[in-house]
């Protein structure tokens, strides 16, 4: 007989997206907004308190073509 289990996970993605329009990139004071929000969404998801230092991977940076992405994933297990 097989012994294993199996879940289902649901996988939320929360991102700002800051534009980035050449031939400036995005402005910094912009990303720097966005990463404030994105921040703060993240310690109030996980119960954190403002002066709690977040894990080195917390949040996310990508770049694509004419914007920087910040995002942050929440895995929750389905009942």
């Amino acid at each position: 007989m097989a012994d294993f289990t199996s879940e289902t996970v649901t996988r939320t993605i929360r991102r700002w997206i800051v534009p980035a329009t050449e031939p400036w990139g995005a402005a910094a004071a912009e990303i720097g907004k966005a990463w404030a929000v994105a921040e703060r969404a993240y310690r109030e998801h996980h119960g954190l308190d403002r002066e709690q230092p977040l894990h080195d991977d917390a949040l996310r940076f990508h770049v694509r073509d004419e914007a920087v992405v910040i995002e942050f994933q929440i895995e929750t297990p389905a009942p």
